[in-house]
């Protein structure tokens, strides 16, 4: 489903927790950290942000990989970009946070941009999702593909056990999944 509809964005802050993803190493300047955690079985506000293009060539496009686990995502509309849902057949059906059958999945959101963004200007993209209840203590990694004029940078790479994210040149945009505390 391809959605073209000018909207205002919806400042951080909304309905359930926003976060800005955090990425580190040779990311840490390019992209906006917010809070680093949101909390297992909630509803949340997953917020990427950038700030620069493909080595100064304005961005075009953004192609946000969703985490297997997270089935469905409703992206905010962004008055300068159009956003598309690419939708995946599910091998087995599952139960949605409503009691509905779940047949296909989102894998990607896509946005792309009306005029291109360029290099040192900032923009957001907000997703809300619903983070599953069993991924306390993992790391959830929104791999994410930057388009530009001239070339792109694919933010991808995911540490691997015990690897400090630090170390990699391109890192995926990742947030931390937390236990719901009690009370």
């Amino acid at each position: 489903m391809k959605l073209s509809h000018p909207a205002r964005l919806v400042a951080a802050g909304g309905v359930g927790i926003s976060v800005a993803l955090a990425v580190g190493g040779a990311a840490a300047a390019h992209v906006s950290i917010g809070d680093d955690s949101v909390v297992a079985g909630s509803s949340a506000i997953v917020t990427l942000a950038f700030s620069h293009g493909c080595e100064g060539s304005p961005t075009t496009e953004l192609r946000i990989q969703m985490p297997e686990s997270i089935p469905t995502v409703a992206p905010t509309i962004n008055a300068n970009w159009d956003v598309e849902k690419v939708m995946e057949a599910l091998e087995t059906p599952i139960e949605g946070s409503h009691g509905e059958q779940i047949t296909e999945r989102v894998s990607e959101i896509v946005y792309t941009a009306r005029t291109p963004v360029a290099d040192g200007f900032r923009d957001t993209f907000e997703l809300s999702v619903d983070i599953p209840e069993d991924a306390a203590g993992q790391t959830l990694y929104f791999p994410t593909i930057q388009t530009c004029e001239t070339g792109e940078t694919a933010w991808i790479e995911i540490p691997a056990e015990g690897q400090d994210p630090e170390e990699l040149e391109a890192p995926a945009p990742g947030v931390e999944v937390v236990a719901a505390s009690e009370g």
